[in-house]
């Protein structure tokens, strides 16, 4: 029987435990998740708007019923602070939507 090749590994930019993947002309590029806005403040309204919408508007819409966990932005606010605390444009999403169905909406144009 042949012997399996041994893969390389492919990644090469990475600091620490973490790979960078955000692409430097994003406008995330160099800032903390606090200078994003995610800081204080955001947790206690994330806090807030989960507790008042405590169930994820996607599995909803399948007729399932599941815990919320993330406070999504409908229209990615791309470090717009008016649209970022625009709280119209807030839903609760469960972890799972948020980073499939959500992130492939946004691949594609959608969101």
């Amino acid at each position: 029987m042949a012997r399996l090749k041994t893969i390389t590994p492919r990644l090469t930019d990475s600091t620490g435990s973490r790979v960078k993947v955000v692409n430097p002309s994003s406008w995330r590029c160099g800032k903390t998740s606090s200078q994003r806005g995610y800081n204080y403040k955001w947790q206690k309204a994330r806090e807030r708007h989960l507790l008042d919408h405590p169930l994820c508007v996607y599995c909803a819409r399948l007729g399932r019923t599941t815990a919320a966990t993330v406070v999504d932005h409908v229209t990615p606010h791309r470090g717009d602070m008016t649209l970022f605390w625009d709280q119209s444009n807030w839903q609760s999403l469960c972890k799972p939507c948020h980073d499939s169905v959500k992130q492939a909406e946004e691949a594609a144009g959608l969101g």
